[in-house]
């Protein structure tokens, strides 16, 4: 997952009873299970742990026989696409693997010089460059609280005003801290990870303000000992255009114009393996995928995607919807998002589609919120968890869906944001540490899962994406599509999987 957070409250939705999937048991009631349809009942009990595992460990071999990392443009990328793409074809899907084209991000410069000392600094992706030979200014520190940089009075008591603002990551997004610091005064921003390994392949999500580089956790622990000093920050960088794959998988049964989308990013940091971000997504949407089969009795087709370079700025997904013209768009009934399933010290949010926690961006577009109803009624009905909201910060490949006015919603377990007391008492884990404290990061493998959240995020995932195959009007609330012609149809939805002037099969 590109660069995200997900510390939220409890979400608390009035959804109509006409639209909901199930209704939710009391809290003193134990668990009786879901009512819904045939299918999605019979689907939830053949996608388990088990086989998502499977496919959890074949990723994580994929990255230890190249270069320990399956990021886009590397050999380990291109072995998921063709593990994916073998699994589909067996089970009679039919799979396309449409290119796109996605800048690499070349660095001319990185660096951030002390007294003599030179530190690996590298350019977020958005960031602007410094000019040649770099911006020099006093290192100024904000204090290492819970909520480093995410708030005004963080930078208060100091003077920025000219300097070189370095901050702890974590708790809020890298644009956050970043604005906050150039509001400030600063003329640069230093970023630190609070995980072992460099911070690269992440974003600020929007153009940036001033120049921000990212640091090791143990450059910037030695940097923050240097506060004070003066610092030349040196980020300059040269984009190069390359050409990936995504692997997109529509049942051959169902309505074509009225299309139930479900997506996972199937690439890595390069950093690590990438087995909870995001080989838990891509492996519970696969297994779905297979178990559900290519040609099963629904009444709307399926589409399934695994897209790539999602880790440097949701590159394939947003290739891919804008690809689309207008009328393919409007297939589409609604995208699922699945992106960190399995985090060690795990969280069950949900995508907040109507925006009831009033935090962040505003609600999704209509449909959005009956999503997020099925999520939360589900894991509640079937699972016993009171999930939270998590909001749409676009951050996740949902985000070119919503742009363009498709409902989206889905299942987060949490990054580097930290478990609250309140948290760990609901959800069991470790408060105060990180959801996921190998994100981004080398131990991101198969040692650090939390499994139970695992297999219940993947029967969550099964049972929302079957029981919208059958039916979008019962449970999301949104019209069905107006019928087209057989032809038009069916023209448009094989050109909505194949993109002729840009497809490769694979």
């Amino acid at each position: 997952m590109s660069a995200k957070n997900g510390v939220r409250r409890a979400v608390a939705i009035a959804a109509s009873a006409s639209l909901a999937l199930v209704a939710v048991p009391t809290a003193t009631a134990a668990p009786a299970g879901p009512d819904g349809p045939a299918l999605a009942k019979k689907l939830t009990k053949e996608v388990g742990v088990d086989g998502v595992n499977r496919h959890l460990i074949a990723l994580q071999r994929i990255a230890d026989r190249n270069d320990g990392n399956r990021a886009v443009g590397t050999p380990g990328y291109d072995a998921s696409v063709d593990y994916v793409v073998g699994k589909l074809r067996g089970a009679g899907y039919e799979v396309t693997t449409p290119q796109f084209t996605y800048p690499v991000q070349v660095y001319d410069a990185a660096t951030a010089a002390v007294g003599g000392d030179e530190y690996e600094a590298l350019a977020l992706e958005e960031s602007p460059q410094t000019p040649v030979g770099g911006l020099t200014g006093p290192l100024r520190a904000v204090p290492e609280d819970a909520t480093p940089g995410c708030e005004a009075d963080d930078f208060a008591g100091q003077d920025f005003t000219g300097a070189i603002a370095l901050i702890r990551r974590g708790a809020c997004t890298f644009d956050v801290k970043h604005r906050n610091a150039a509001a400030a005064g600063a003329v640069a921003v230093l970023v630190a990870n609070n995980a072992d390994g460099p911070l690269s392949g992440v974003t600020l999500g929007s153009p940036g303000v001033v120049p921000t580089g990212g640091v090791s956790k143990a450059d910037g622990t030695a940097l923050f000992g240097r506060a004070g000093q003066q610092v030349t920050v040196d980020l300059r960088f040269h984009e190069e255009n390359r050409v990936a794959r995504n692997v997109i998988a529509q049942t051959r049964t169902g309505r074509s114009d009225n299309v139930v989308m479900a997506g996972a990013h199937l690439d890595s940091v390069e950093e690590g393996p990438g087995i909870n971000d995001n080989g838990t997504g891509s492996a519970g949407l696969l297994e779905t995928a297979l178990k559900l089969g290519g040609s099963p009795k629904v009444n709307n087709a399926v589409r399934f995607a695994w897209w790539g370079a999602e880790e440097l700025g949701l590159v394939g997904s947003t290739e891919y919807v804008r690809a689309l013209d207008f009328e393919q768009q409007l297939d589409i009934a609604l995208y699922l998002n699945f992106d960190m399933i399995g985090s060690p010290n795990a969280a069950y949010f949900v995508y907040d589609g109507d925006d009831s926690d009033g935090v962040g961006a505003g609600p999704g577009p209509h449909g959005s919120a009956q999503v997020e109803q099925a999520f939360t009624d589900y894991l509640a009905a079937a699972k016993g968890v009171e999930v939270e909201g998590t909001d749409f910060d676009g951050r996740s490949d949902y985000g070119e869906f919503i742009a363009r006015g498709i409902p989206a919603g889905g299942l987060f377990t949490g990054a580097e944001g930290k478990k609250t007391d309140d948290q760990a008492a609901k959800w069991g884990g470790e408060a105060g540490a990180a959801f996921d404290p190998n994100y981004h990061g080398p131990g991101d493998t198969l040692a650090n899962l939390d499994r139970t959240a695992l297999d219940r995020n993947a029967d969550a995932l099964a049972w929302v994406t079957a029981s919208y195959a059958i039916s979008t009007e019962d449970v999301n609330g949104v019209p069905p599509r107006a019928t087209r012609s057989t032809s038009r149809a069916a023209a448009q939805a094989r050109a909505a999987v194949v993109h002729p002037s840009h497809a490769d099969v694979a």
